[in-house]
């Protein structure tokens, strides 16, 4: 197993395939194991790159996570594109992770060349999402295919993950309650946002909520495309595998955006 090292602690990686670099980004609660199926699909085009942010799946664990976690986890991702030396990166971003690769590219969108931000919340916290995660999180226990989730994604303490992401979610809305440092005027890179209209953490809230969210970060940002599934849950990328893979790859591989 491959390892980087941030704030004296390990970050677990993987690469395979050949090509430009490809990296995939996982959501909260989750790991690089979420991309276990597809990232295989990838390989075949790309050099992937999978991480385990820190605490996260077989990254070095930690005793709480920061209130700014996702900034946190873009400059653990900034991190490791410097010591590789990579530039002209991909980056495929789901739920969280979505968040992390956006707030990559405003930091350093000298070393991105496209992204893909899928199945995430806009530019700020959902606040009835964040007022209720406690008591889902919870509930989420006590469900025999979650737990699996978390097992399969981070082990035996997975419980303490869970727990230590549901406090970073509540402590970012009080403390910070937005998602990103710099103006989205200044994302450089090319954009797809992509999402799903029955995504089960957004349609009960308003079964426009994506198109109304992205066409904001879109107007904001100036350039960019949306797709958004008929079908599928939350994550797109992964309940519309086949679509979300052909549709990625037509983005990626052209030189015009969708």
């Amino acid at each position: 197993m491959s390892y980087f090292n941030f704030n004296n602690k390990r970050v677990y990686y993987t690469e395979f395939g050949t090509g430009t670099p490809l990296l995939l980004l996982h959501g909260n609660t989750a790991s690089s194991n979420m991309f276990a199926e597809i990232a295989e699909r990838y390989g075949k085009d790309f050099k992937v790159i999978l991480i385990d942010f820190l605490g996260h799946g077989k990254s070095d664990r930690l005793n709480e996570f920061p209130a700014d976690l996702w900034f946190n986890e873009a400059e653990q991702v900034i991190a490791f594109l410097r010591e590789k030396q990579y530039t002209k990166v991909n980056i495929i971003g789901s739920s969280g992770g979505a968040l992390v690769a956006m707030n990559v590219a405003l930091e350093v969108p000298e070393l991105i060349n496209k992204v893909i931000a899928d199945s995430f919340e806009g530019e700020k916290p959902i606040k009835v999402f964040t007022e209720n995660v406690e008591a889902d999180r919870e509930n989420s226990k006590h469900n025999e295919n979650a737990r699996m989730f978390y097992s399969y994604m981070h082990g035996s303490d997975w419980e303490k993950v869970v727990d230590n992401d549901t406090r970073a979610v509540i402590r970012h809305q009080k403390e910070i309650g937005r998602f990103f440092h710099k103006d989205l005027q200044s994302f450089k890179p090319a954009i797809l946002l992509t999402g799903s209209l029955q995504d089960e953490f957004v349609c009960t809230l308003a079964p426009n909520y994506f198109e109304k969210a992205y066409g904001e970060l879109i107007s904001k940002i100036g350039h960019g495309k949306i797709h958004l599934f008929d079908t599928g849950g939350h994550p797109a990328m992964l309940t519309n595998q086949n679509s979300f893979y052909q549709l990625s790859m037509k983005f990626l591989n052209s030189k015009f955006t969708l």
